[in-house]
């Protein structure tokens, strides 16, 4: 069964930087419209950004000019750029996609990589 394999969470200083990956298991799957997502402790899970399959983006107001999300359709990978890192940014946080193949599409979710910035 396809899965998003999330990978580069880590702990980082604040005002560091940290990029996040994303991939398909199985290449022979399209990746569609994929978004990045988190969730802090005792918090809901939010919307952090998103990009179309031709590449449209849209970020989240608390992490505008601080992160890039981008994508590789050839890899069928997406990532995360963020940089300048708040303490408020701890999260786990998880790739979401809508994959599709011959026989369908569907929404998938990634396991979560933990992002912790602290001193």
């Amino acid at each position: 069964q396809v899965q998003l394999v999330e990978s580069g969470g880590g702990l980082v200083q604040p005002g560091g930087s940290l990029r996040l990956s994303c991939v398909a298991s199985d290449r022979t799957f399209s990746m569609n419209d994929m978004a990045w997502y988190r969730q802090a402790p005792g918090k809901e899970r939010e919307f952090v950004a998103g990009i179309s399959r031709g590449g449209t983006t849209n970020y989240a107001d608390s992490v505008k000019g601080r992160f890039r999300i981008s994508r590789d359709n050839a890899k069928n990978t997406g990532a995360l750029q963020m940089n300048s890192l708040k303490p408020e940014d701890t999260a786990v946080y998880y790739c979401n996609a809508v994959l599709s193949n011959v026989a369908g599409r569907n929404d998938y979710w990634g396991q979560g990589t933990q992002v912790t910035v602290s001193s």
